[in-house]
């Protein structure tokens, strides 16, 4: 039998023990056996080991991104301002949190955890560099998650306008450490246009900086104002999107040529009044509240009608959409998941009838049953929107919003 490289250097330890324990009065002949079956079975195992192939190496597109380019001049997008950090004025733990330091303590210890993520922040900048760079930092050392890559959790997402004033997509970083230094794309076409890069939906921003080649015009973009303010769940937040340009938010954005906020708390979007005493803090052109997916129906029945109080009592004319959650895509063949959906929409769809009876104006009502579609394919483990339950959400959500905001 043929062992692969290295397999003796393992083996012939093993092989020795087993002659000093042949001669020990201390070992029982009757545990050789099993000493030669470890033996035997190291052997097989080593001669079919192979080293794993680095895919890179293989395919480079697979590999990481280049590393940026020397003397290039770098801009800090905190010297412009950042699209989804709402209250700027407010002092704030780290720069990139989006709730402001205040929070702590006030919302939920989850809640105040999770806000430290930048999911949904967005810089816009304009240039006509034929290379862009990025150089940034992530909060955690976990970049990637099982059920979501690393280009999601911890990557920067460009995107650029194109001739006819149309936002596309450009590129994202690839991660492999906390701090990326690297160049996100080059060989643009020539010209001045204007570009928008999404920050990390589920690690937190330490700093970012937009490198670009000396000499070339650059501009940062101030944030715009009157966000769409989107408060949800772990799907608001971003899970399981591929890339950070890709969760229904920042689609929508870009759809309605709008800024916007995302406020989900992955498992803790639960309509809680403390973080409304941020929401109406915001000047917010609409709310968007979708936080089924984190609630019970007793719990619906419970908070819902005096959150949406709370929001209008402060917000008068601010349209607010209620949504009810998705559901699971394997509700078909899981009884108790689809009565669970069955008995939250009900309870939602109770709360927004009795608002509406009070007289409570400006609200609008979007149902889930088919926020992923209606072929199962729309999620990447059931609960959590694939890139195709994004887009199929954003498809649902974009004319309710476009009504609403032309009011």
């Amino acid at each position: 039998m043929l062992c692969t490289e290295g397999a003796w250097e393992r083996i012939l330890p093993m092989i020795k023990l087993l002659d000093c324990l042949r001669f020990s009065k201390l070992t029982s002949m009757s545990y050789l056996p099993c000493f030669h079956g470890i033996i035997f079975l190291t052997i097989l195992s080593s001669s079919f080991a192979q080293k794993a192939p680095d895919v890179s190496k293989l395919d480079p597109a697979m590999g990481v991104n280049k590393a940026a380019a020397e003397n290039l001049e770098w801009h800090d997008v905190t010297q412009w301002g950042i699209e989804g950090r709402i209250l700027p004025d407010q002092e704030r733990k780290r720069w990139f949190d989006r709730l402001p330091a205040s929070a702590e303590g006030k919302v939920t210890p989850a809640v105040w955890s999770l806000s430290r993520d930048s999911a949904g922040m967005m810089v816009r900048f304009m240039t006509d560099a034929s290379a862009i760079h990025v150089h940034y930092k992530v909060m955690k050392s976990n970049l990637g998650m099982p059920h979501m890559p690393a280009t999601g959790v911890s990557g920067v997402d460009l995107y650029a306008r194109d001739k006819d004033g149309k936002w596309k997509w450009v590129q994202v970083t690839k991660p492999a450490t906390q701090e990326v230094k690297a160049e996100i794309i080059k060989g643009l076409a020539p010209g001045l246009r204007e570009y928008a890069a999404y920050l990390p939906l589920y690690n937190g921003t330490e700093f970012l900086k937009i490198g670009v080649a000396k000499g070339s015009k650059f501009e940062g973009l101030a944030p715009r104002g009157k966000p769409i303010v989107f408060y949800g769940t772990s799907i608001t937040h971003g899970a399981c999107a591929s890339r950070p340009g890709m969760v229904h938010t920042g689609i929508l954005g870009r759809r309605l040529d709008t800024p916007v906020v995302n406020l989900g708390f992955s498992g803790n979007g639960r309509m809680d009044k403390a973080v409304g005493d941020y929401l109406v803090q915001i000047d917010a052109s609409a709310y968007v509240i979708d936080c089924l997916p984190n609630m019970q129906p007793e719990a619906v029945r419970e908070k819902c009608v005096p959150l949406l109080k709370q929001l209008r009592a402060a917000k008068p004319e601010t349209p607010i959409v209620l949504v009810e959650d998705r559901r699971f895509t394997n509700d078909w063949i899981t009884p108790d998941k689809n009565q669970f959906h069955t008995n939250n929409h009900a309870a939602l769809k109770a709360a927004y009838e009795a608002l509406i009876k009070e007289g409570v104006k400006g609200l609008s009502y979007i149902p889930g049953d088919s926020l992923y579609g209606d072929d199962t394919e729309g999620a990447t483990d059931a609960s959590h929107a694939s890139d195709l339950g994004f887009m199929r959400q954003a498809e649902i959500f974009e004319p309710v919003l476009r009504k609403v905001m032309a009011k």
